[in-house]
């Protein structure tokens, strides 16, 4: 006997202006955590432009890139964070990388003085601590997810077919 599943739904999808799969409302922390990353990547719009006017061409390419991919990870992060959506987590381990790297760069090229000063400052103030907040929010599961839980097993799908005797 052969029997075939059919009209089996095998993944539900959101209806527009419905929130993302993994969203809940987030917490009071969350959301000052998401103000804290939505903050930090807005700032570094206009330091993108006042590194884009000041540093020689090829050194502007090198670190525009750099925090505009820091600014996008961040506000991406911030923003999921905002809404409840479990998907930050992505962002904010790319954003912490980021921001590791660029404070170990920052380091490792300034001249000694003033401008090492600063690096250290702004790595010991900003990056550094915005770096450990994002890596937190990255490893930390979702509130009521239970990491040694396996997941659920998949629903039937219409192309599933068993065979009896």
């Amino acid at each position: 006997m052969t029997h075939v599943a059919l009209g089996t739904p095998t993944r539900s999808r959101p209806t527009v202006g419905s929130a993302p799969r993994g969203s809940s409302r987030p917490t009071r922390a969350a959301r000052r955590q998401g103000r804290v990353l939505m903050g930090a990547g807005l700032a570094l719009l206009p330091w993108l432009g006042y590194l884009a006017a000041t540093l020689p061409p090829a050194e502007a390419a090198a670190w525009v890139t750099l925090d505009a991919l820091e600014a996008a990870a961040l506000i991406t992060a911030g923003s999921r964070l905002l809404h409840g959506d479990h998907r930050h987590r992505v962002p904010a381990a790319a954003a912490a990388l980021l921001l590791v790297a660029d404070a170990c760069v920052d380091l490792a090229t300034a001249a000694p003085g003033a401008k090492l000063a600063t690096a250290v400052v702004m790595a010991v103030v900003a990056e550094i601590p915005l770096a450990a907040l994002c890596a937190m929010l990255a490893a930390r599961p979702p509130r009521g997810a239970h990491p040694a839980a396996s997941p659920p097993p998949l629903p039937p799908t219409a192309s599933s077919v068993s065979v009896g005797g």
